[in-house]
């Protein structure tokens, strides 16, 4: 949880009033437990969720996770009806099943690096192109998986994929 990545991420939804809870998954860092191939892994993503849910109650949630954490956040916030919107980041497309993607309509976005050696970016746009939804895919040229040299384009994009509902939501609550 404290790698520039989900470090730039956080920072991002932050600038835009977005609670942000970060954490590790079992065994990571000073995490209780030892990793589990990504199946204990959805209970933390759903214990996450759980916590976030209880303390904004009504709120709208986002999932965003990089790398392992894109492809099991991802799952969990498709599977979970409070999650509106999913950001991934760094998918691992080599190694990594994303088929569950296919059945979830909530928009999501991609941010990749063109370079990164974990996810293809020719996987990751034609994964990108056979979703439903409204989907979103912006690669970051001449970067490998943790954005080296270009991190801050991580932040602008996803302050400009969420830049426009954040505003219409504070114009909607002005009107209640």
């Amino acid at each position: 949880m404290h790698n520039k990545v989900v470090f730039q991420a956080a920072k991002a939804l932050d600038s835009l009033g977005i609670a942000v809870l970060r954490f590790n998954f079992r065994g990571a860092g000073l995490s209780e437990g030892v990793h589990d191939k990504g199946r204990g892994e959805l209970d933390d993503v759903r214990a996450a969720l759980q916590y976030l849910a209880a303390e904004f109650p009504g709120t709208p949630l986002l999932v965003a996770g990089f790398s392992f954490g894109c492809w099991v956040g991802l799952r969990a916030g498709c599977e979970d009806a409070r999650v509106e919107k999913l950001i991934g980041i760094g998918a691992p497309v080599n190694n990594s099943d994303f088929s569950y993607l296919g059945e979830c309509a909530k928009p999501k976005l991609f941010v990749h690096g063109s370079n990164d050696e974990h996810g293809a970016v020719e996987k990751v746009r034609e994964m990108v192109a056979s979703l439903r939804g409204d989907n979103k895919l912006v690669v970051v040229d001449g970067v490998d998986h943790f954005f080296a040299g270009k991190i801050e384009e991580l932040g602008k994009a996803i302050i400009g994929w969420l830049k426009p509902a954040a505003r219409n939501a504070v114009k909607s609550s002005a009107h209640d």
